[in-house]
């Protein structure tokens, strides 16, 4: 009876092709992404005609190249869910240190000189902070070093 389910779903995707129907993989995908850095920019709230707002700011995941050389890297992060928005926005501020997790999206825009543009934005969906771990830490060891000269893990 599970076959026959199974078959009449797949019957649903696929027009009665027997190649088609030996061939089709049913798979799961994902699309997340996990950020630790400093906030490079208080957020900004903005809000487009008819639509939610949305809160952005850029996030730097600092890492480390050869020789303890550091790189740069910025990601824009946009915030849509209402209550982390609103949170993000009030509470998240420049140099902060937090974590963040979303989703990676693709999209495009019209700048204002009327060019096409491409956009790629995290969408965050989860928050946390890390500035109140750090401090604790630094008053307990204020010659503490969070750059790329300690160890990081994999």
């Amino acid at each position: 009876t599970n076959i026959c389910l199974f078959l009449q779903v797949l019957r649903q995707f696929v027009r009665h092709d027997s190649d088609m129907v030996g061939s089709l993989v049913l798979e799961r995908s994902m699309n997340r992404v996990q950020l630790l850095g400093r906030v490079g920019q208080d957020p900004i709230m903005r809000q487009v005609e008819g639509k939610n707002p949305v809160t952005i700011f850029l996030l730097q995941p600092m890492r480390c190249g050869e020789q303890g050389n550091q790189k740069t890297t910025w990601h824009r992060i946009s915030v849509f869910r209402p209550g982390l928005r609103d949170v993000t926005y009030q509470y998240v501020k420049k140099g902060a240190r937090i974590f963040v997790e979303g989703k990676i999206d693709y999209g495009e825009y019209t700048d204002k000189n009327n060019v096409r543009r491409q956009a790629t934005t995290i969408i965050q969906t989860f928050l946390k902070d890390k500035w109140k771990k750090e401090r604790r830490n630094k008053k307990k060891n204020p010659n503490h070093n969070s750059g790329c000269s300690a160890v990081q893990p994999l």
